[in-house]
């Protein structure tokens, strides 16, 4: 510990000599420490998506039972334990991480129906968007074989499979088996339902093996970012497993400079972590601050925005191979507050994001606020709306639960339909149904979830008013 301060110590006295007007020329050590730094800071930014994948892989393999090529899953609707980033609380989770490295692999999913439907995203390890799954996916609800294979992989796809062809070796779903209420019973089929989906190599396609399900309900899954050295030791895993794309050499050279280098271990000394991590937390008050500067509005003159830029969605659809346009910054941003990449953003599901009251003030989990969602909410499944911790962007640890839907039978509605949902950290009084407790002592978000939206959801003639403080 003594050393690794002394090191931070030593890291920041060569910073700010180098920042300090001076008449001589910097020297090399000054040259080499900001070096370090400022390429540190560009990967920390740049490996966001990346490096949100290996946290969530590693809490798998070392928090649970659960291997690749498996599927790890929730046996009740997500609460306080499941630590990713801004998770849904109001559906049966399932995840799987595949890796295809010994061939193709085969994730099968059952068709829709009265026992059940899911809403599914397959993305690659920088969360692009491959493909999504159920009724407003690829199978579009019939069921299907969604076949996952290598990269340059050349030989012949049998008949019958959804071919998908990241440029990674591993990949991720996300699998979400839709509840109709949280009531037992629901829950109970929603978990059957997802337990019917399949996941085996191709190679095993005539008597494919049970799938293995490893239940995490009751695991602290804790895969929020680490903003320190760590971060890079993420980083040089993938590094290490994964191919270089095209699109990313230029990062080879800068990440050697951090220690990070394909085919070597990484092993830096107490002065290099030092700055390693004190660049993790630029980073992240760089990008604190951008979310902080607010996404763009969804309606004119609101504090709820969309999930994230235009530009960045429309880049991902384009799997990032526009010849002059690269939106490091927007997916570095996106990615240090949320998990997943959408091929069909808008048809299974939409996200509305709040971070400020109708005041245009930050959210504070001592007070009281209320939002009224009115009448008719344009979806045709249900829709929900969940606080999440402001720092964490995970859900507020040690509450009772996280949201309100409209899947929940015992919430009071008022005359005209409308519903009324209340934070803070106590219940108003007779609104406990009502009410998403905070943490006192944190700040909180907000996230409103439309599932099957409709037309009039997008053409915002029904529109989610502002979130307004009470107390």
């Amino acid at each position: 510990m003594k050393k690794a301060v002394l090191a931070t110590l030593a890291v920041a006295a060569s910073l700010a000599a180098w920042a300090a007007p001076a008449s001589r020329a910097p020297t090399a050590a000054q040259l080499s420490d900001r070096a370090l730094q400022r390429r540190a800071v560009e990967a920390v930014n740049w490996g966001i998506p990346a490096v949100n994948y290996d946290l969530m892989l590693q809490q798998m393999l070392t928090g649970t039972p659960g291997k690749v090529n498996q599927i790890v899953y929730w046996s009740r609707p997500l609460d306080w334990h499941n630590q990713t980033l801004t998770p849904n609380p109001d559906a049966i989770y399932l995840m799987a991480f595949f890796n295809t490295k010994d061939g193709p692999v085969v994730l099968e999913v059952p068709p829709a129906g009265e026992d059940g439907s899911l809403n599914g995203n397959i993305v690659d390890i920088w969360q692009m968007p491959l493909e999504d799954a159920g009724p407003t996916g690829a199978d579009a609800g019939k069921g299907g074989k969604y076949l996952l294979v290598p990269p340059g992989y050349a030989s012949p796809i049998p008949e019958g499979y959804i071919v998908l062809r990241p440029a990674t070796f591993g990949s991720y779903a996300l699998l979400r088996s839709n509840l109709k209420s949280h009531g037992a019973a629901d829950v109970a089929k929603s978990v059957a339902y997802g337990k019917r989906i399949k996941v085996y190599p191709l190679a095993q396609a005539g008597a494919p093996a049970a799938t293995v399900f490893t239940d995490a309900a009751d695991v602290l899954f804790d895969a929020t970012i680490r903003y320190d050295a760590s971060f890079f030791e993420s980083l040089d895993r993938i590094v290490q497993a994964e191919p270089w794309l095209e699109r990313d050499r230029a990062m080879i050279d800068p990440l050697r400079t951090l220690g990070i280098e394909k085919g070597k271990p990484f092993n830096p000394d107490a002065r290099t972590r030092a700055t390693l991590a004190a660049s993790a937390q630029e980073a992240r008050a760089w990008l604190e601050a951008r979310y902080d500067a607010g996404l763009p509005p969804f309606y004119p003159g609101s504090h709820w925005t969309g999930p994230t830029f235009p530009e960045l969605i429309e880049a991902a659809q384009k799997s990032f191979n526009e010849p002059d346009k690269y939106p490091v910054d927007l997916r570095g941003l996106t990615y240090s507050y949320a998990y997943i990449g959408i091929k069909r953003l808008g048809a299974g599901q939409f996200y509305l994001i709040g971070i400020k009251d109708k005041e245009g003030n930050a959210f504070q989990g001592g007070k009281t606020y209320r939002i009224t969602v009115p009448a008719d909410a344009p979806v045709a499944q249900y829709w929900s709306i969940t606080a999440y911790d402001r720092e964490t962007h995970a859900l507020i640890r040690n509450m009772p639960r996280a949201s309100r839907s409209s899947q929940i039978a015992e919430m009071q509605k008022n005359p005209d339909g409308s519903v009324d949902v209340y934070f803070g950290p106590k219940a108003p009084a007779g609104k406990e149904s009502n009410w998403v407790p905070t943490d006192p002592r944190r700040g909180f978000e907000l996230m409103f979830r439309a599932y099957a939206p409709t037309k009039v959801f997008f053409d915002k003639s029904w529109k989610l008013p502002d979130v307004e403080r009470m107390r």
